[in-house]
């Protein structure tokens, strides 16, 4: 039997809010859910900065946040080293090849710090490029390696950053604030591990800072 106007108006205005509710569900999604939190204690926290200065020189701890600072000029974090000036916290205990991970953190980058790493998805296998994802600051814009845009006006402000590896999909996921704003590959099977901090790149600013408060892993449950 054929619904009357009124009653076939009814059902399909239901229909389409029971498809907005599932909308606004989706994006109101935690990057999080599903996800289990791993214990971090300061053991996970490996702290490397330049090799010829004392640590409290390039990093404090106060009130939950760790500051790391470096200068263009400083040495690298081992003598003979090639590569630029670090001060860097990177996780240990949860190397992975995989499964999906997580890192989360609240990060501050005041105004002035360019040509830095903050944040990597760092590779250990010896080969190049060492890493699957950097997340860097030129100039108030945070981008994925020195290109796209991930996230602009970064500069003085706190900002929740999430990036989830799926190793086996080969995929890494960028939310900032709980947005999703990157998706990109990786670049195939290896050793994983997360850094956050300032690394100088190119280009550099003489001082690079960023802060970190919050900091936690997560693993895919299943």
């Amino acid at each position: 039997m054929a619904l009357s106007p009124v009653w076939h108006f009814l059902l399909t205005f239901l229909i389409s809010l029971s498809l907005l509710n599932e909308s606004l569900l989706l994006c109101n999604a935690d990057p999080t859910d599903g996800f289990t939190r791993l214990p971090l204690t300061g053991a996970n926290f490996e702290l490397q900065k330049p090799y010829n200065i004392p640590l409290a020189k390039r990093y404090s701890y106060v009130n939950g946040v760790h500051r790391m600072f470096v200068y263009s000029t400083d040495k690298p974090f081992k003598p003979r080293s090639p590569t630029d000036p670090r001060t860097e916290i990177r996780i240990k205990g949860y190397d992975y090849s995989s499964g999906i991970w997580q890192f989360e953190g609240s990060v501050f980058v005041p105004n002035g710090t360019s040509g830095t790493s903050i944040m990597q998805v760092h590779r250990s296998d010896g080969e190049k490029p060492a890493t699957d994802l950097m997340l860097m600051i030129f100039n108030g814009d945070l981008k994925f390696y020195s290109g796209v845009v991930v996230e602009s006006s970064f500069y003085n402000r706190w900002v929740r950053v999430n990036v989830i590896h799926d190793v086996d999909a080969n995929k890494l996921t960028t939310f900032i604030d709980g947005v999703q704003k990157l998706e990109v590959d990786g670049k195939g099977p290896s050793d994983f591990y997360f850094k956050c901090g300032v690394y100088a790149q190119h280009d550099d600013s003489y001082y690079m800072e960023s802060r970190w408060r919050d900091i936690k892993i997560y693993k895919k449950d299943g």
